[in-house]
């Protein structure tokens, strides 16, 4: 669906044999005579300097950085880059509803622990992710026992990065006519999961809903798409419908094919026109 809403010159000259200048006869060839030729083997024994070069080598810097610091270890670390996604309803994981030190020690017997799975509107998933260079790092069973912290903690912090993010992240306004469409599609991967804050509904529906009713659409990760519907312009929420699904086909993370709006300030599944049923 289209986004219109109505979407050297003198090299190898021979001047003659080379030379090389004459070696002083005088000059001191002994032991500790730096950087010179020796006339005695060295002695094997004698301390390493470390501080010495070795066919060039360079000793490499000091790593400071300890794995117990990384996020993957220090919750202090983690805390600050947490972040919510959106998955799919049949994404699965431990959920945190289940999630006590039973199951946390069973989990840990895994080869491959269990993502941390949580409730998120109209049967969706959530999970719980540490951003990195290039990819994600799913939050798991593991992390809760090596942070010692709660799923409660867990929660609180990944809504808190998500929050201050979406203060400043961009939206996209496009209205063709009476046909008004918001969208989000920063690229920082955390899009679609912004329909879960409070504050972020409530801007769509003070924006879109003067007129009719408010269509979302998470097709995925990286997108939110909101719309005015109008009464009886059933053609647009059809449009609406084929836009959201052609995004979700071609997706890489995808979330969801369906349309769902917003109902005092909640997240629902949509139900109709007739030709979205």
């Amino acid at each position: 669906m289209e986004r219109d809403l109505s979407d050297a010159s003198d090299f190898g000259r021979d001047d003659g044999p080379d030379i090389a200048p004459a070696r002083d006869s005088n000059h001191d060839i002994a032991d500790d005579a730096p950087g010179l030729l020796r006339d005695t083997a060295p002695d094997v024994l004698a301390p390493i300097d470390s501080s010495a070069p070795v066919s060039g080598h360079v000793v490499a810097r000091e790593h400071r950085a300890l794995a117990a610091e990384t996020p993957e270890h220090d919750w202090s670390a983690a805390s600050t880059i947490l972040v919510p996604l959106l998955r799919p309803s049949e994404t699965q994981g431990m959920k945190v509803t289940e999630i006590d030190l039973v199951a946390l020690a069973a989990d840990a017997t895994r080869s491959h622990s269990q993502p941390l799975l949580d409730e998120g509107p109209c049967d969706l998933s959530v999970v719980y992710a540490m951003p990195g260079p290039g990819f994600d790092v799913i939050v798991n069973g593991g992390h809760l026992l090596s942070w010692g912290t709660t799923v409660g903690e867990v929660q609180d912090a990944a809504l808190a990065n998500l929050r201050a993010w979406s203060t400043t992240a961009a939206w996209t306004d496009e209205v063709s006519g009476e046909r008004h469409l918001i969208s989000s599609d920063t690229g920082d991967g955390w899009d679609a999961a912004r329909i879960l804050l409070p504050e972020v509904r409530d801007r769509l529906v003070s924006e879109l809903g003067a007129i009719g009713r408010i269509l979302i659409g998470l097709p995925e990760r990286h997108l939110l798409v909101a719309a005015a519907l109008r009464p009886a312009d059933d053609e647009f929420a059809a449009l609406f419908a084929e836009f959201v699904l052609e995004q979700s086909g071609a997706a890489d993370e995808p979330v969801d094919r369906r349309v769902f709006e917003l109902v005092d300030g909640q997240l629902v599944e949509f139900r109709g026109p007739p030709a979205l049923a």
